[in-house]
């Protein structure tokens, strides 16, 4: 890079309302309930963090039948089936719910379409834990769609009697292009009142908009699994910026950023600020000067956790 370089940091960036919740559900029943603790499938698509609360005496499974009788099960943000959920209530574990609650807002929404006699649409990613917590609402009557194509092959039971939901870490653009496509093909289909992309999705994707204008290249703090911060690259390389996600400093490569002169950074709603930081001082090594945050939008939502976590509610 030059050696007038600046790093711009993408405003807001990093953790959400509901990562915060769901990683001080586990914090909390650890502290109350002592170790091991089990969660479901991570609890949010980072392994910084995954690796920390492993540390501090988390379980992470993938199946309920690896919690041993009378174990504390946590769901993690992504939110889980009703099947899922029934196994565990049957099985008499003690059970946390660190599910986002804008993805039990789409849960619900699911739930209401289905008692309207409704089929339900999911514009969503196949195999993430989110679409599948969400597909997983209703024994029957739903479908997934990825992509235009997809809307194109679909096939339902009574076009007349369509709703959708989405993912609530998509692109915002890419969702509505899907949206779209299926009001085109299915005239009377119905969404929800409110868009389910959460606040921070949006805010995130809207801070890169700004961004990455300004920048020769953007990098994203995440991990690979992570859909939001993928969404977040996708975003910058549809502005036309060479853009690249990494999960720690040393994976940002020199030749990146060689001959640069201004650098984006942001990240995920799941990556921690320190990994931001470490990042900085990487370009820093690399020869970058300054550092400048953009403004942007400055959030306030918080979500409360769990009552029975709560101190003076002991479970």
């Amino acid at each position: 890079m030059t050696d007038s370089a600046e790093i711009v940091l993408a405003n807001p960036r990093g953790f959400c309302a509901g990562v915060d919740r769901a990683i001080a559900i586990v914090e909390r029943a650890l502290a109350t309930h002592g170790a091991p603790i089990y969660v479901r499938h991570e609890i949010v698509h980072n392994k910084f963090v995954v690796a920390d609360l492993r540390a501090k005496g988390a379980v992470f499974v993938e199946e309920l039948a690896e919690v041993p009788a009378g174990g504390t099960v946590i769901f993690s943000a992504h939110g889980v089936s009703l099947a899922v959920r029934r196994e565990a209530e049957s099985r008499d574990l003690r059970i946390f719910d660190a599910t986002c609650p804008l993805v039990t807002k789409v849960h619900v929404e699911v739930a209401k379409m289905r008692d309207q006699g409704r089929e339900v649409v999911m514009i969503g990613h196949e195999g993430h834990p989110e679409a599948e917590g969400t597909l997983g609402q209703s024994a029957d009557g739903m479908y997934l769609v990825e992509t235009e194509e997809d809307v194109a092959k679909l096939v339902v039971r009574d076009a007349a009697r369509l709703a959708y939901v989405t993912q609530t870490t998509l692109s915002m653009d890419d969702a509505a292009r899907i949206v779209a496509a299926l009001k085109q093909r299915f005239p009377a289909i119905v969404g929800p009142k409110k868009d389910d992309i959460c606040y921070a999705t949006q805010n995130r994707q809207d801070a890169v908009k700004f961004l990455a204008p300004k920048c020769d290249v953007v990098i994203v703090v995440g991990s690979p699994n992570s859909s939001n911060s993928n969404r977040l690259r996708e975003v910058a390389m549809n502005l036309g910026r060479e853009a690249y996600l990494v999960d720690r400093a040393d994976e940002v490569q020199p030749e990146w950023v060689a001959g640069r002169r201004t650098i984006g950074v942001t990240a995920g709603a799941s990556a921690p600020e320190v990994l931001v930081r470490d990042v900085v001082r990487r370009l820093q090594e690399l020869g970058a000067t300054r550092v400048r945050e953009l403004e942007g939008i400055e959030e306030a939502v918080t979500f409360p956790l769990p009552r029975s976590l709560v101190a003076g509610n002991g479970a």
